[in-house]
Protein backbone atom coordinates (compact mmCIF):
# COMPACT_ATOMS: atom_id res chain seq x y z
CA UNK A 1 0.00 0.00 0.00
CA UNK A 2 2.83 2.58 1.37
CA UNK A 3 4.75 1.07 -2.33
CA UNK A 4 1.49 2.50 -4.16
CA UNK A 5 1.17 5.60 -2.70
CA UNK A 6 4.60 6.08 -3.27
CA UNK A 7 4.21 5.62 -7.01
CA UNK A 8 1.49 7.77 -7.39
CA UNK A 9 2.98 10.28 -5.74
CA UNK A 10 6.12 10.20 -8.01
CA UNK A 11 3.80 9.73 -10.92
CA UNK A 12 2.02 13.20 -9.80
CA UNK A 13 5.03 15.09 -8.76
CA UNK A 14 6.71 14.24 -12.03
CA UNK A 15 3.32 15.41 -14.14
CA UNK A 16 4.17 18.63 -12.09
CA UNK A 17 7.60 19.15 -12.77
CA UNK A 18 7.09 18.54 -16.24
CA UNK A 19 4.40 21.11 -16.96
CA UNK A 20 6.16 23.55 -14.83
CA UNK A 21 9.39 22.76 -17.43
CA UNK A 22 7.10 23.24 -20.13
CA UNK A 23 6.00 26.59 -19.22
CA UNK A 24 9.36 27.79 -19.36
CA UNK A 25 8.76 28.47 -23.53
CA UNK A 26 5.92 29.70 -23.16
CA UNK A 27 6.77 32.48 -20.75
CA UNK A 28 10.26 33.31 -22.58
CA UNK A 29 8.52 33.54 -25.71
CA UNK A 30 6.03 36.16 -23.17
CA UNK A 31 8.86 38.19 -22.50
CA UNK A 32 10.42 38.43 -25.94
CA UNK A 33 7.34 40.57 -26.47
CA UNK A 34 8.68 43.38 -24.49
CA UNK A 35 11.98 43.48 -26.54
CA UNK A 36 14.26 41.71 -24.67
CA UNK A 37 17.32 39.88 -26.29
CA UNK A 38 18.26 36.23 -25.70
CA UNK A 39 21.04 37.00 -23.52
CA UNK A 40 19.85 39.23 -21.65
CA UNK A 41 16.47 37.05 -20.38
CA UNK A 42 19.32 34.29 -19.84
CA UNK A 43 20.95 36.18 -17.06
CA UNK A 44 17.72 37.33 -15.58
CA UNK A 45 17.01 33.95 -15.05
CA UNK A 46 20.49 33.01 -13.58
CA UNK A 47 20.43 36.01 -11.44
CA UNK A 48 17.20 34.97 -9.79
CA UNK A 49 17.69 31.58 -9.11
CA UNK A 50 21.93 31.77 -8.65
CA UNK A 51 20.88 32.13 -5.10
CA UNK A 52 18.48 29.27 -4.29
CA UNK A 53 21.39 26.79 -5.90
CA UNK A 54 24.14 28.18 -3.85
CA UNK A 55 22.11 27.90 -0.72
CA UNK A 56 21.04 24.37 -1.76
CA UNK A 57 24.83 23.81 -2.65
CA UNK A 58 25.82 24.74 1.25
CA UNK A 59 23.95 22.92 2.75
CA UNK A 60 24.15 19.39 1.07
CA UNK A 61 28.20 20.97 0.66
CA UNK A 62 29.39 18.61 4.32
CA UNK A 63 26.70 15.51 3.66
CA UNK A 64 29.12 12.61 2.32
CA UNK A 65 28.76 11.78 -0.85
CA UNK A 66 27.24 8.57 -1.87
CA UNK A 67 30.78 7.30 -3.33
CA UNK A 68 34.19 8.47 -3.41
CA UNK A 69 34.67 11.58 -5.35
CA UNK A 70 38.13 12.06 -6.91
CA UNK A 71 40.00 16.11 -8.06
CA UNK A 72 38.54 14.86 -11.72
CA UNK A 73 35.20 14.68 -11.17
CA UNK A 74 34.69 18.08 -10.07
CA UNK A 75 36.32 18.77 -13.67
CA UNK A 76 34.06 17.19 -15.26
CA UNK A 77 31.11 18.81 -13.11
CA UNK A 78 32.37 21.80 -14.67
CA UNK A 79 32.56 20.82 -18.28
CA UNK A 80 28.91 19.11 -17.80
CA UNK A 81 27.93 22.90 -16.23
CA UNK A 82 29.00 24.34 -19.26
CA UNK A 83 27.64 21.92 -21.77
CA UNK A 84 24.10 20.88 -20.58
CA UNK A 85 22.98 23.74 -18.76
CA UNK A 86 25.12 26.85 -20.37
CA UNK A 87 25.05 26.10 -24.03
CA UNK A 88 21.99 23.89 -23.99
CA UNK A 89 19.96 26.91 -22.47
CA UNK A 90 21.84 29.44 -24.32
CA UNK A 91 20.88 27.50 -27.67
CA UNK A 92 17.30 27.39 -26.16
CA UNK A 93 16.76 30.86 -25.68
CA UNK A 94 17.93 31.96 -29.11
CA UNK A 95 16.02 29.42 -30.91
CA UNK A 96 12.71 30.86 -29.45
CA UNK A 97 13.42 34.13 -30.83
CA UNK A 98 12.25 32.04 -34.04
CA UNK A 99 10.22 29.51 -33.77
CA UNK A 100 6.74 28.86 -32.29
CA UNK A 101 7.01 27.29 -28.23
CA UNK A 102 5.30 24.54 -28.92
CA UNK A 103 7.63 23.55 -31.78
CA UNK A 104 10.29 24.14 -29.70
CA UNK A 105 9.64 21.63 -27.06
CA UNK A 106 8.23 19.15 -29.89
CA UNK A 107 12.50 19.39 -30.94
CA UNK A 108 13.46 19.24 -27.82
CA UNK A 109 11.59 16.22 -27.35
CA UNK A 110 14.09 14.42 -29.44
CA UNK A 111 16.83 13.95 -26.79
CA UNK A 112 16.00 10.71 -26.27
CA UNK A 113 16.54 9.13 -29.47
CA UNK A 114 20.27 11.42 -29.67
CA UNK A 115 21.37 9.69 -26.59
CA UNK A 116 20.54 6.35 -28.00
CA UNK A 117 22.64 7.46 -31.02
CA UNK A 118 25.27 8.82 -29.02
CA UNK A 119 25.71 5.31 -27.49
CA UNK A 120 25.54 4.04 -30.52
CA UNK A 121 28.47 5.70 -31.71
CA UNK A 122 30.93 6.97 -28.38
CA UNK A 123 30.01 4.05 -26.02
CA UNK A 124 29.31 1.18 -28.54
CA UNK A 125 25.68 0.49 -27.64
CA UNK A 126 23.53 -1.35 -30.13
CA UNK A 127 20.64 0.12 -31.56
CA UNK A 128 17.74 -3.01 -31.68
CA UNK A 129 15.18 -2.73 -33.82
CA UNK A 130 12.43 -1.05 -31.47
CA UNK A 131 15.26 1.96 -31.19
CA UNK A 132 15.67 1.83 -34.90
CA UNK A 133 11.82 2.51 -35.60
CA UNK A 134 11.48 4.73 -32.90
CA UNK A 135 14.48 6.78 -34.21
CA UNK A 136 12.86 6.74 -37.57
CA UNK A 137 8.72 7.87 -36.46
CA UNK A 138 10.22 10.82 -34.32
CA UNK A 139 12.25 12.07 -37.30
CA UNK A 140 9.35 11.84 -40.03
CA UNK A 141 7.26 13.63 -37.10
CA UNK A 142 9.56 16.30 -36.77
CA UNK A 143 9.89 16.71 -40.70
CA UNK A 144 5.63 17.04 -41.08
CA UNK A 145 5.64 19.01 -38.35
CA UNK A 146 9.18 21.70 -39.05
CA UNK A 147 7.71 21.63 -42.65
CA UNK A 148 4.27 22.93 -42.08
CA UNK A 149 6.01 25.82 -39.61
CA UNK A 150 8.00 26.81 -42.75
CA UNK A 151 5.39 27.33 -45.05
CA UNK A 152 3.22 29.60 -42.03
CA UNK A 153 5.98 31.37 -40.37
CA UNK A 154 8.64 31.72 -43.34
CA UNK A 155 12.16 30.70 -43.37
CA UNK A 156 13.20 31.91 -39.59
CA UNK A 157 12.06 28.66 -38.83
CA UNK A 158 15.05 26.91 -40.25
CA UNK A 159 17.58 29.31 -38.12
CA UNK A 160 15.11 28.60 -34.53
CA UNK A 161 15.03 25.22 -35.26
CA UNK A 162 18.68 24.83 -36.14
CA UNK A 163 19.03 26.43 -32.36
CA UNK A 164 16.80 24.08 -30.36
CA UNK A 165 18.60 21.24 -32.53
CA UNK A 166 21.67 22.30 -30.61
CA UNK A 167 20.15 22.52 -27.28
CA UNK A 168 18.70 18.67 -27.90
CA UNK A 169 22.34 17.38 -28.65
CA UNK A 170 24.34 19.46 -26.15
CA UNK A 171 21.59 18.70 -23.97
CA UNK A 172 21.71 14.45 -24.47
CA UNK A 173 25.01 14.67 -24.42
CA UNK A 174 25.07 15.98 -20.81
CA UNK A 175 22.82 13.33 -20.02
CA UNK A 176 24.82 10.39 -21.25
CA UNK A 177 28.28 12.54 -19.65
CA UNK A 178 26.92 13.43 -16.31
CA UNK A 179 25.04 9.51 -15.89
CA UNK A 180 27.82 8.34 -13.97
CA UNK A 181 28.66 11.51 -12.31
CA UNK A 182 25.35 11.68 -10.39
CA UNK A 183 25.90 8.60 -8.19
CA UNK A 184 29.18 9.88 -6.96
CA UNK A 185 27.76 13.23 -5.64
CA UNK A 186 23.84 12.70 -5.52
CA UNK A 187 21.23 14.26 -7.52
CA UNK A 188 21.17 17.47 -5.50
CA UNK A 189 24.41 17.75 -5.17
CA UNK A 190 25.02 17.75 -8.53
CA UNK A 191 22.46 19.54 -10.13
CA UNK A 192 23.46 22.56 -7.99
CA UNK A 193 27.20 22.76 -8.51
CA UNK A 194 26.43 22.27 -12.20
CA UNK A 195 23.95 24.85 -12.41
CA UNK A 196 26.38 27.62 -10.52
CA UNK A 197 28.89 26.57 -13.18
CA UNK A 198 26.27 27.31 -15.72
CA UNK A 199 25.33 30.95 -14.06
CA UNK A 200 29.25 32.03 -13.88
CA UNK A 201 29.45 30.94 -17.77
CA UNK A 202 26.76 33.34 -18.41
CA UNK A 203 27.86 35.86 -16.06
CA UNK A 204 31.01 35.86 -17.93
CA UNK A 205 28.94 35.49 -21.32
CA UNK A 206 27.20 38.38 -20.49
CA UNK A 207 29.90 40.71 -19.80
CA UNK A 208 32.24 40.08 -21.97
CA UNK A 209 29.37 40.56 -25.30
CA UNK A 210 26.55 42.33 -24.13
CA UNK A 211 26.27 46.44 -23.96
CA UNK A 212 22.97 46.40 -22.99
CA UNK A 213 21.66 47.92 -19.59
CA UNK A 214 20.30 44.89 -17.95
CA UNK A 215 18.17 47.31 -15.49
CA UNK A 216 16.49 49.36 -18.69
CA UNK A 217 14.07 46.91 -18.96
CA UNK A 218 10.07 47.11 -18.51
CA UNK A 219 8.71 45.71 -14.89
CA UNK A 220 7.14 42.65 -16.98
CA UNK A 221 10.60 41.36 -18.33
CA UNK A 222 11.91 41.19 -14.48
CA UNK A 223 8.26 39.58 -13.69
CA UNK A 224 8.73 36.93 -16.02
CA UNK A 225 12.52 36.19 -15.50
CA UNK A 226 12.04 35.42 -12.11
CA UNK A 227 8.91 33.23 -12.89
CA UNK A 228 11.45 31.58 -15.54
CA UNK A 229 14.07 31.00 -12.78
CA UNK A 230 11.80 29.63 -9.82
CA UNK A 231 8.70 27.95 -11.19
CA UNK A 232 10.57 26.86 -14.73
CA UNK A 233 13.58 26.01 -13.45
CA UNK A 234 14.89 25.48 -9.85
CA UNK A 235 11.19 24.12 -8.67
CA UNK A 236 10.90 21.42 -11.36
CA UNK A 237 14.45 20.42 -11.39
CA UNK A 238 13.80 19.51 -7.99
CA UNK A 239 10.34 18.01 -8.64
CA UNK A 240 11.64 15.97 -11.50
CA UNK A 241 15.02 14.65 -9.29
CA UNK A 242 11.90 13.36 -6.72
CA UNK A 243 9.49 11.60 -9.46
CA UNK A 244 12.78 10.15 -10.72
CA UNK A 245 13.54 8.83 -6.75
CA UNK A 246 10.11 7.51 -6.55
CA UNK A 247 9.38 5.79 -9.82
CA UNK A 248 12.76 5.44 -11.24
CA UNK A 249 13.69 6.69 -14.82
CA UNK A 250 12.10 4.29 -16.96
CA UNK A 251 8.85 5.40 -15.98
CA UNK A 252 9.15 8.94 -15.88
CA UNK A 253 10.25 8.55 -19.53
CA UNK A 254 6.96 7.55 -20.04
CA UNK A 255 5.03 10.29 -18.33
CA UNK A 256 7.72 12.98 -19.98
CA UNK A 257 5.71 13.04 -22.95
CA UNK A 258 3.02 14.74 -21.12
CA UNK A 259 5.64 17.40 -21.87
CA UNK A 260 5.10 18.57 -25.55
CA UNK A 261 1.04 18.27 -24.94
CA UNK A 262 1.74 20.77 -21.92
CA UNK A 263 3.17 23.15 -23.85
CA UNK A 264 1.03 22.99 -26.70
CA UNK A 265 -1.72 23.77 -24.51
CA UNK A 266 0.11 26.59 -22.69
CA UNK A 267 0.88 27.97 -26.15
CA UNK A 268 -2.56 27.75 -26.97
CA UNK A 269 -3.81 29.71 -23.91
CA UNK A 270 -1.13 32.26 -23.40
CA UNK A 271 0.25 32.96 -27.32
CA UNK A 272 -2.57 32.29 -29.25
CA UNK A 273 -0.37 29.44 -30.85
CA UNK A 274 -2.17 26.82 -33.10
CA UNK A 275 -0.85 24.14 -34.66
CA UNK A 276 -2.68 22.79 -38.14
CA UNK A 277 -3.68 19.13 -37.88
CA UNK A 278 -1.01 18.32 -40.07
CA UNK A 279 1.47 19.27 -37.70
CA UNK A 280 -0.37 18.22 -34.77
CA UNK A 281 0.35 14.93 -36.32
CA UNK A 282 3.79 14.91 -36.35
CA UNK A 283 3.80 16.06 -32.91
CA UNK A 284 1.79 12.69 -31.96
CA UNK A 285 4.28 10.81 -33.96
CA UNK A 286 7.56 11.78 -32.58
CA UNK A 287 5.82 11.59 -28.96
CA UNK A 288 4.29 8.32 -29.79
CA UNK A 289 8.09 7.41 -31.46
CA UNK A 290 9.64 8.80 -27.73
CA UNK A 291 7.36 6.60 -25.80
CA UNK A 292 8.21 3.53 -27.49
CA UNK A 293 11.82 3.93 -26.60
CA UNK A 294 10.58 4.51 -23.28
CA UNK A 295 8.17 1.50 -22.70
CA UNK A 296 10.86 -0.87 -24.20
CA UNK A 297 13.57 0.09 -21.78
CA UNK A 298 10.99 0.06 -18.71
CA UNK A 299 10.29 -3.62 -19.61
Amino acid sequence: MQSKKKFITGILIGILGIVLFSSKAVMVKLAYLYEVDALSLLLLRMLFSFPFYVVIAVIYYKKENPSMVVKNDYYWVVFFGVVGYYLASYFDFVGLQYIKASLERIILFLYPTIIIIFNKFFLKKAINSTQAWAIFLTYVGIVITFWGEVAISGTDTYLGGFFILLCAITYAAYLVGSGWLIPKFGVVKFTSYAMIVSCFCVFIHFGLFSNVNIFGFQWEVYLLGFLIAIFATVIPSFLVSESINRINSSNFAVIAGFGPISTIILAGVFLNEVLTLLQLFGALIVIFGILLVSLKKNK
